[in-house]
């Protein structure tokens, strides 16, 4: 096979590739994680299941794809991060709940031991601290006003987002999930 009909099939496979990805965002998104199967995303691409599975062999490495494009969407370098950009975020992932379910349900399934999904929450987790903590830094210097370090204060941070994402999910006529989280960031300023 000549060069080049190899480097199309590959650009070829990778645009399949990128198109069931943004059918299961969009399988997700209508019908949540656990609606969501690998026939109906087959199906929207005009595949059999066995088709879609040539491409993702789990409905977990799919669901892994759909993350990392999530994180795609949020991306910013990470000297762009700053703390009022984070507001912003919560209120946009306000706006996309079967993405932000289908992200919680993953990270609850991948603290056990094998799960897919494991690796890349732990991986994520590393990346996203170092962020918080350079954003953190950026805003307030070596020391927070409440005396903790950007490098102690960004799992705190975290846990606020992803815990807020929880009680959202559960119950979002009670939790005003970017209401709150402003509500962190002011006491994060406190003395």
């Amino acid at each position: 096979m000549p060069y080049g009909d190899g480097m199309n099939a590959r650009v070829r496979s990778e645009e399949r590739r990128a198109e069931i990805v943004r059918a299961a965002l969009e399988v997700i998104a209508e019908r949540g994680y656990r609606g969501a199967s690998l026939a109906s995303v087959a199906e929207r691409v005009g595949l059999t299941q066995q088709g879609l599975l040539h491409h993702f062999p789990t409905k977990d490495a799919l669901l892994v794809a759909v993350l990392e494009e999530r994180d795609q969407w949020d991306a910013l370098p990470d000297t762009q991060w700053r703390v009022d950009l984070l507001a912003s975020l919560v209120e946009y992932n306000a706006m996309r709940p079967g993405i932000i379910q289908t992200f919680s349900a993953l990270l609850g399934e991948s603290v056990t031991e094998g799960h897919p999904a494991r690796e890349y929450f732990t991986e994520r987790y590393t990346r996203v601290r170092v962020s918080m903590a350079t954003a953190l830094r950026a805003e307030y210097g070596d020391t927070l006003p409440n005396g903790l370090t950007p490098e102690r204060t960004a799992p705190l941070l975290i846990a606020v987002m992803d815990g807020l994402q929880y009680q959202w999910l559960l119950d979002p006529e009670s939790v005003d999930m970017p209401g709150a989280f402003r509500d962190f960031l002011t006491l994060l300023g406190e003395r």
